[in-house]
């Protein structure tokens, strides 16, 4: 005959399992850690965080910056947050609680890769300052370095590469940043990357003002 009592606890012990956040975990500490990595990679692992709005060219910046450091002997891996939606975020909408989510995962991911000794490049709108800055308290200080691709909205708007701008004034997009949400600029990123006026910079100019910081504060060597 089935115990109704134990099984009322065993079905209530796998929601606290499924539903309910971890609790019952302990850290495992690995005999070879980031310093060993680092070491054998000859670089020092950390994040990239490229922030603006759609348009202004954070993807193109991404792989020109990841050749430009393959070609100096450097391993990187580049976290595109279109792509990344194709899969591991591939469950979640535009609302406003799902890009926190889709955010909050990336910066996870990054941490995962800068730990195992790899310069990892987050490429993604990020709208928001307080989502970006949780990513950043993720890792140790100097380990995020947050570059801001400033570009003014009508130089954006005119590229629409998507031609996501032109969707969001027709009001088929709801939401779009820019156009009825807001980006919040970053007050105290590392590296600003100006594109105004007829003066455009070519992506491995910009890629190269990148790389010259990641040299001047150590990370291309262990």
């Amino acid at each position: 005959m089935r115990d109704s009592g134990n099984s009322t606890i065993c079905e209530n012990l796998h929601q606290m399992s499924t539903v309910r956040k971890s609790t019952n975990i302990v850290w495992h500490k690995s005999s070879v850690e980031k310093f060993d990595r680092q070491e054998l990679l000859q670089q020092k692992g950390c994040v990239i965080w490229i922030t603006g709005l759609s348009g202004s060219g954070k993807s193109t910046l991404a792989c020109a910056l990841s050749q430009g450091l393959h070609l100096r002997g450097k391993l990187t891996y580049i976290l595109d947050g279109d792509n990344v939606r194709h899969g591991l975020n591939s469950d979640l909408s535009f609302k406003v609680e799902d890009r926190a989510e889709n955010i909050r995962r990336i910066g996870e991911v990054a941490k995962l890769f800068a730990d195992a000794g790899i310069i990892c490049i987050a490429s993604l709108i990020s709208p928001y300052r307080k989502d970006r800055d949780a990513c950043r308290a993720l890792l140790p200080e100097g380990d995020f370095i947050e570059v801001f691709l400033d570009v003014p909205l009508q130089v954006c708007e005119a590229r629409d590469p998507k031609g996501l701008y032109k969707l969001a004034r027709c009001g088929k997009i709801k939401g779009f940043t820019g156009i009825d949400d807001p980006y919040e600029p970053p007050l105290n990123c590392e590296i600003v990357l100006q594109q105004k006026g007829g003066d455009l910079v070519s992506p491995s100019n910009m890629a190269e003002t990148v790389i010259s910081y990641l040299e001047e504060k150590g990370y291309l060597q262990a």
